[in-house]
């Protein structure tokens, strides 16, 4: 079978810094995969990268068995054409570290939104979708707060909803917890335990927090350098690495 995702040979650079070197990187449909790694590894503009907030600087992204990305040395990135991108960009949902929810906007109004503008949804329809996936992220009696009435935590339970109200293949979740403070993130982390263990969807995780890789990941990754260092199912990762670049990180992040 075709996995969800595939990276050949890619590279991005910055200016002189080189983002992804040669990338390599495949997900299997329905697999969940968390990627660790310090600042700059590449992480978060892998994917940026499957959003098409980025291109790429050489190499080929596919979703889903489609080309998403194709760049050779000396020519322009290309993605495919409009119309192809943006039935794949509808199969990709992403929750980003800072909830970027409209304040003015109800959670019910925020969830609804996508359904109805890019979906096409009559307004009772996407009204039904947003306040069965609140529902399902523990907010069916917060329908109507506005964000700033809400928790982090709840906010970023609203921006899953919101991704999930698209309906999409693939969900990428770039440090979900990371800016809550420590007592919302279990919340968050049932939510995300959820999806992964109820759902076919594929999903990538970006974090810092071994407890969340642990509790979601079928696989788990390490990157540095735009480089791909390490692999395994999370207990193997966790309790035997074979890197010792792998071995040092797990110690710098378990002492923070």
């Amino acid at each position: 079978m075709e996995p969800a995702i595939r990276f050949e040979r890619v590279s991005k650079r910055f200016g002189a810094t080189i983002v992804l070197d040669d990338f390599d990187f495949a997900v299997s449909c329905g697999e969940k995969v968390a990627i660790l790694g310090p600042s700059g590894s590449g992480k978060s503009t892998l994917l940026r990268i499957l959003m098409t907030l980025e291109d790429i600087d050489d190499g080929t992204v596919y979703l889903e068995g489609d080309r998403l990305w194709q760049r050779t040395p000396g020519q322009s990135a290309t993605a495919t054409s409009s119309r192809e991108l943006a039935r794949l960009r509808s199969k990709v949902g992403m929750v980003f570290q800072q909830f970027n929810l409209f304040p003015h906007m109800t959670a019910l109004e925020n969830v609804a939104a996508a359904p109805r503008h890019v979906l096409g949804h009559s307004a009772g329809a996407a009204k039904k979708l947003a306040g069965d996936l609140l529902d399902k992220v523990g907010l069916g009696d917060r329908l109507h707060s506005y964000p700033a009435r809400l928790s982090g935590g709840q906010q970023q339970r609203v921006a899953i909803a919101r991704a999930m109200a698209l309906r999409p293949k693939v969900m990428l979740f770039d440090e979900p917890t990371s800016a809550l403070d420590p007592e919302l993130v279990g919340e968050v982390l049932e939510v995300m335990k959820a999806l992964a263990h109820e759902t076919d969807l594929t999903m990538i995780v970006v974090t810092h927090q071994l407890g969340v890789a642990r509790a979601i990941a079928d696989r788990v990754c390490f990157m540095e350098r735009g480089r791909l260092v390490e692999e395994g199912d999370p207990n193997t990762f966790f309790d035997a690495p074979k890197s010792d670049r792998t071995k040092a990180f797990l110690r710098s992040v378990k002492l923070a």
